[in-house]
């Protein structure tokens, strides 16, 4: 059967420590098959947002940062509980107790940058979720993000050279003041030719029906 035309371009504007957003993409591959039978193709695209744009380059130590935005080790790791049970219900195997640092991702999103250009955006930020959220990869260390990114497709000579210099980090930081900029305070953040719509991991469903309605008012306007 051939694939659906591509009628649109869907963003999605995230952070590659953002939990929900693993979830999310997990929730758009289903609600982009659902608009496939629909005859409804859609490009997507991955934009940076920084959860904490405070965060040293180096990273901080997790359970001290937790304990400290949270109160205790305690909340923490109830958080982190619903959160590998949540991610269970769309099939990712979530391990928080492997993760030992917070990083800085200012770099992990130049890696999603890079992979943009070379149109493999989508196993890159595959790789790098992968690898924080179910196997406590720390994604602000330059030689794990060459090794994610090549398994994403990227060549791992390539990601050390751009990390090595400072080829894309204007463009990330920009690119995340703009998201505070059109108002987005949280993220996973859906848009659809450039219209925001919605953020949250929505369930499939209504993802794609969120993508369909506003894809046929977009079309209206444009007749």
């Amino acid at each position: 059967m051939d694939k659906a035309p591509v009628v649109g371009r869907i963003d999605i504007i995230s952070d590659a420590i953002c939990p929900w957003c693993y979830v999310g993409k997990r929730q758009l591959e289903r609600a982009l098959d659902i608009l496939e039978k629909q005859q409804l193709g859609f490009a997507v695209a991955w934009h940076p947002f920084q959860l904490n744009p405070e965060m040293p380059p180096e990273g901080v130590e997790r359970q001290q940062y937790r304990i400290a935005k949270f109160g205790s080790l305690e909340r923490s790791q109830q958080l982190d509980q619903r959160l590998t049970e949540t991610a269970a219900t769309v099939g990712l195997d979530f391990h928080f107790e492997r993760l030992t640092r917070t990083p800085n991702t200012v770099n992990a999103h130049r890696v999603i940058r890079l992979a943009g250009q070379k149109d493999v955006q989508d196993g890159v930020v595959e790789a790098l979720f992968k690898g924080y959220f179910c196997n406590g990869a720390d994604i602000g260390d330059a030689q794990i993000l060459a090794g994610l990114g090549a398994e994403g497709g990227l060549d791992r000579d390539e990601v050390l050279a751009m990390l090595a210099g400072d080829e894309g980090r204007k463009e990330v930081l920009a690119g995340d003041q703009m998201a505070r900029n059109a108002g987005i305070q949280g993220v996973p953040s859906f848009a659809l030719q450039g219209h925001v719509l919605f953020s949250g991991a929505v369930p499939a469903e209504e993802m794609a029906q969120s993508f369909h309605r506003a894809w046929e008012t977009l079309k209206n306007r444009a007749a």
